[in-house]
């Protein structure tokens, strides 16, 4: 899961990227880059591994002027981890073009071996995020125009579309013509759209979350249509357009669970409501199953669950309570690559207030559960701060698929409850009780805050992918996700170094 911005203005925006940048940190913790275009035609451009605030100094700062800019965040989905994989990334033909993606091509190598043997384009990386950028300034290319109007972007764009498999949230600085964005047929992964008023002219600003939007003194505009594309010139005029032809929004529902800014609203639906729905519908399914329960306390395990349990706790009428505080400089443990790291980060993520949970029957309640390993952990701190019983929610279901789409899940045989039925997983993380979110239930609490939804992408939960597969593409990438490959690609790339 990455994180995009871009911004149009009449002065500079780099500062304006950064503090967006800021904001989207959730989304991607790996690298961070910017791309910003002045009035000579000249990019500037900045990118690295780390954190924005390490990634950017003042030295750099100064030297990122330009009134349209793109930005990015990034945590490893397609391609490999190293500084060469960090965004945005740059093709010098046609006119120059910066691309910051977030997503996940799902025929990246048969477009990688188009590029090379029809197209004579050479790749540097194995980042789908290369390959898409090369797509699109092909495709563009082939328009044959010095002077390109939004009419040729958006060919383009319409070319890339049927080319083009899986997810992709897209922003494209077009040196000395303007920012492009699109998104994928199927709305799969988000983007908004701002604007403010200059003193001559209307500003825009286009993002992966709009939660950013109200600091920055822009209003929402609106999202960005699966399948559609925006193009905003130089001079800050804007030209929008659909370019599929046969758009459908089936956005993916895990940004709901998990991943977005509670603040933040996806395809019209606050992601704080949706995770409130969420709480009040596990305390209904608890009355169901268990109306004779014994929890004495509803703890969350921050952050991204907290909603959702203090609405459980609201309708159970059981008291709630934070009984983990939180070290927000630790970074989030499903995105770090490596088993061992995510064991030891998890107590130095979260310290335990013994007095919450001593001598106490604990419902934790998690946004999901994935390889199991915060679970079992925490599970572990609750008993040895004194819990007679520690019960154990989430949010969402059961996952048992390999995300395809932009979310750097584990292999398959590494999710918890890819083999396992629900008392098995309980038995595995040490819980009293375990209870899921049901499927239909985690689709009705979403889509009650747009209607007009018929489908999200769930296949983390069913299996079930709604974009072609490449033949093969589902074995290759369980052997390239599982942690004891990405340790040897590390190491080998460590000895080469």
């Amino acid at each position: 899961m990455c994180g995009i911005v871009g911004i149009s203005a009449e002065t500079n925006v780099a500062a304006e990227i950064y503090d967006s940048l800021l904001m989207l940190q959730h989304r991607g913790q790996d690298a961070a880059g910017m791309a910003v275009c002045d009035s000579d035609d000249k990019v500037q451009s900045r990118k690295s591994m780390g954190y924005v605030r390490d990634v950017f100094q003042q030295r750099h700062m100064e030297k990122l002027t330009g009134n349209y800019g793109i930005g990015h965040v990034r945590y490893p989905t397609a391609g490999g981890a190293g500084k060469e994989f960090a965004q945005p990334m740059y093709v010098n033909s046609p006119y120059g073009i910066s691309l910051v993606h977030n997503g996940n091509l799902t025929n990246s190598k048969k477009l990688g071996n188009e590029l090379f043997h029809a197209e004579m384009r050479h790749l540097k990386t194995d980042s789908d995020s290369e390959v898409l950028l090369n797509i699109f300034a092909h495709e563009l290319g082939k328009q044959r125009e010095i002077y390109p109007t939004a009419e040729h972007i958006f060919k383009a764009v319409n070319k890339t579309h049927i080319r083009c498999d899986g997810a992709y949230a897209v922003l494209a600085l077009i040196t000395g013509h303007g920012i492009l964005a699109f998104r994928d047929n199927n709305g799969i992964r988000p983007l908004s759209i701002g604007v403010r008023e200059g003193k001559t002219r209307k500003e825009y600003i286009i993002a992966s979350e709009d939660s950013l939007f109200l600091s920055m003194g822009f209003t929402k505009l609106r999202d960005i249509e699966p399948g559609e594309a925006i193009f905003i010139n130089k001079q800050g005029k804007l030209f929008s357009q659909q370019c599929s032809e046969n758009p459908q929004k089936r956005p993916c529902i895990f940004e709901y669970v998990y991943f977005s800014r509670p603040d933040s609203k996806i395809d019209e639906i606050s992601v704080y409501k949706a995770r409130m729905r969420m709480g009040s519908s596990l305390a209904k399914q608890i009355k169901e199953i268990n109306p004779d329960h014994d929890i004495d306390v509803v703890i969350p395990i921050p952050d991204s669950s907290t909603t959702a349990a203090n609405q459980l706790a609201v309708d159970l009428n059981i008291p709630y309570r934070e009984g983990f505080v939180k070290n927000r400089y630790i970074g989030r443990t499903f995105i770090m690559p490596y088993q061992e790291e995510r064991k030891k980060s998890v107590r130095r993520k979260l310290n335990i207030l013994d007095l919450e949970f001593k001598d106490k029957n604990v419902l934790l309640v998690d946004d999901s559960i994935v390889r199991g390993t915060t679970s079992k952990k925490i599970i572990e701190m609750a008993r040895e701060a004194g819990a007679k019983k520690v019960y154990f929610a989430s949010a969402a279901p059961a996952i048992k698929y390999q995300n395809l789409y932009g979310i750097d899940m584990p292999a398959t045989s590494e999710l918890i409850a890819s083999n396992r039925s629900n008392d098995e997983v309980a038995k595995e993380i040490d819980a009293d009780w375990l209870i899921y979110q049901t499927l239909e239930d985690l689709i009705e609490t979403v889509r009650f805050g747009n209607p007009e939804i018929n489908e999200f992408e769930t296949s983390i939960f069913t299996g079930e992918y709604i974009t072609p597969l490449v033949e093969n593409y589902l074995e290759e990438l369980e052997i390239s996700r599982k942690d004891e490959l990405k340790m040897q690609r590390e190491k080998s790339k460590s000895n080469r170094g």
